[in-house]
């Protein structure tokens, strides 16, 4: 069934809101997976916040022309697809990537980020690699508390030794008396 004038430029205008509110869009080929599987994908990305819709490319292109990404190459919008719309930049490409792991069948296609960089499939893979932020502060925090807890440490034995001495001529004392 073909879709109406009015039900395209009803996609359009949804792709623009969603384009307009992403940080990073990352473009699928979901052929080859089947019903459930595109569920399950669809509802851990529905559960970190992203929109997974398929899309036309024909309607994205049209979608980034009024779009913060407007520069964006468009040459990455071939074949049938699907985009994951995140609203943080490294999410969405990490749970696609590691679906992609588990489904042989879903390919990563490259992604289009919130200025109109298009990254490629490596470059979305990398993305995903990368660290979550708690992770990137709890190793921030821990790198800077390091020099500060040494030098608390040394301190520490440094009263500890005088104590130690004082607690030695103590015993010294009593045992003389």
């Amino acid at each position: 069934m073909a879709k109406t004038r009015e039900r395209k430029e009803a996609d359009v205008a949804k792709m623009k809101q969603l384009l307009a509110t992403t940080k990073l869009a990352v473009l699928t080929d979901y052929r080859g997976l089947d019903v459930p599987a595109i569920n399950e994908l669809r509802a851990k990305l529905r559960d970190a916040g992203i929109t997974y819709t398929v899309a036309k490319n024909t309607l994205v292109k049209l979608a980034l022309v009024d779009s913060p990404q407007k520069s964006a190459d468009t040459s990455v919008l071939t074949g049938p697809m699907a985009i994951a719309f995140g609203a943080d930049e490294v999410e969405a490409a990490k749970i696609v990537a590691e679906f992609a792991k588990e489904y042989d069948a879903l390919e990563i296609l490259g992604a289009i980020a919130e200025d109109g960089t298009v990254l490629s499939q490596a470059e979305v893979k990398a993305l995903a690699a990368l660290p979550s932020r708690e992770q990137l502060t709890a190793q921030l925090v821990g790198t800077i508390a390091a020099p500060l807890s040494g030098f608390v440490r040394v301190l520490n034995g440094n009263v500890a030794s005088v104590v130690y001495a004082l607690n030695a001529i103590k015993e010294k004392k009593a045992q003389e008396a």
